[in-house]
């Protein structure tokens, strides 16, 4: 009898119920595409940070220790510090290994232009480097991918170019050099002819710098296999508590710190571990860009919860407008039905199933479109696919109850207030 009341509710309001699934529908797509979006996009961001630029700068002790107490960069000549070339692929062995999307070596070395007393920078780093892993992968690397934005006139260099280098544009612009000039660097007495392949324009220190091949540098400068410094680009968790407390003293962490810690992608802890796989070595997070990373996460987030949350207050408004309209229109039926002995519950539990297989109904059409509606922001914004989280199904399930519950409240409280005698007599 109750199956039957429920099925006849069902079709002869049938207009109404399909507005309250809609509405249930628009809030749980809307939800299940903010909710898998939100929690797939911190690499999707971090990841589009990343072509922006190296997060972590990996440094001689000796030279990190200067830095520290002195403001002596790597270069300078003042450090004989260095790094072993040769161990640039345990980078890719640590622990958090798959966070680390790229990284690149540099040698620095001052050096004179064209005979003049004018010292500038000449950085011998890698430009597309092939290159074969202990674990027995490999993996192409390079300035190409980790300064993509930069402007370049002419064309990069290849690691191939013995003969070539890159310029920047304020060395470029003092000494009206072209691309395709020739160029005479001076290093300790030591000349080398070398034709400009392209100048760069990178909105930073490096406009100063001259770049070429890091095995021309080595070569040039005498110092086989070695590097001054690797800037590492990782995909990272924003900073907490903890992994502030690990990057003041790893000490004052207890074991099971030590081990949350330690397997979590904070930059901290892919610092430590780098220092770990890699030689006499200091890795350093670049504090500007990590923070800003953990910041526009951060804000992205609070962004698609916002929308979230809003779009289920606007389903539960619409559902409480068109739930209450049904009950008006039904209120003489339900006056008939307390006239006749039923109790103010059962009427309720009536109206609430009838309420809840529609929920069912526009909840499971809305997660569906929720996951198109996701993929849709994912190739729009990103450019790739959001990975579907399974844990959002139980999120949106409670959402949908609990939103369709609290449309509901209005209409049960004019439900219960309801007297036989005044609707059956048209009151």
């Amino acid at each position: 009898m109750f199956l039957r009341m429920v099925k006849g509710a069902l079709f002869r309001q049938k207009g109404k119920m399909l507005m309250i699934a809609f509405t249930i529908a628009l809030g749980a797509s809307l939800a299940t595409a903010m909710l898998n979006v939100m929690l797939d996009v911190g690499d999707k961001v971090n990841q589009e940070l990343k072509t922006y630029g190296a997060n972590i700068t990996v440094m001689p002790k000796g030279a990190s220790l200067l830095d520290d107490l002195y403001g002596i960069e790597e270069g300078s000549g003042v450090s004989d510090q260095y790094l072993r070339e040769s161990e640039l692929g345990n980078i890719k062995t640590i622990f958090w290994a798959f966070n680390i999307v790229d990284f690149t070596p540099y040698l620095n070395t001052k050096a004179r232009l064209n005979s003049r007393n004018d010292e500038v920078e000449l950085v011998g780093t890698w430009f597309s480097h092939y290159l074969n892993l202990p674990t027995g992968e490999s993996l192409n690397t390079g300035m190409i991918n980790m300064k993509s934005w930069w402007d370049v006139s002419g064309e990069w260099l290849t690691d191939q170019d013995e003969n070539f280098v890159m310029v920047g544009s304020l060395v470029a612009g003092r000494n009206n050099i072209q691309v395709g000039d020739s160029i005479t660097i001076d290093i300790g007495g030591q000349t080398k002819e070398l034709t400009v392949k392209g100048i760069f324009d990178a909105g930073g220190d490096e406009d100063e710098q001259i770049y070429a091949p890091l095995r021309v540098a080595q070569e040039f400068t005498a110092r086989p296999g070695l590097i001054s410094r690797i800037e590492v680009s990782a995909l990272t968790t924003p900073d907490n508590e903890l992994s502030r407390r690990a990057a003041q003293n790893i000490k004052s962490l207890s074991i099971k710190e030590y081990e949350i810690w330690y397997c979590t992608a904070y930059v901290s802890s892919i610092c430590y571990q780098i220092e770990e796989a890699v030689t006499d070595s200091v890795a350093k997070a670049v504090r500007q860009v990590a923070e800003s990373e953990g910041a526009i996460l951060e804000k992205t987030q609070l962004l698609m919860l916002l929308i979230t949350i809003l779009s289920l207050v606007g389903s539960a408004l619409g559902i409480s407008n068109l739930v209450t309209a049904s009950v008006m229109e039904r209120s003489r039926e339900i006056g008939l039905l307390k006239a006749i002995g039923a109790h103010d519950g059962a009427i309720s539990g009536l109206v609430l199933v009838e309420i809840l297989v529609t929920a069912v109904v526009g909840g499971i059409s809305g997660y569906f479109a929720g996951l198109g509606f996701a993929q849709i922001i994912g190739r729009s914004v990103f450019g790739a696919v959001i990975d579907i989280k399974p844990m959002v199904i139980p999120i949106v399930a409670v959402l949908v109850s609990l939103v369709t519950l609290a449309g509901s409240v209005p209409s049960i409280r004019l439900l219960l207030k309801l007297r036989p005698a005044e609707v059956l007599h048209g009151r």
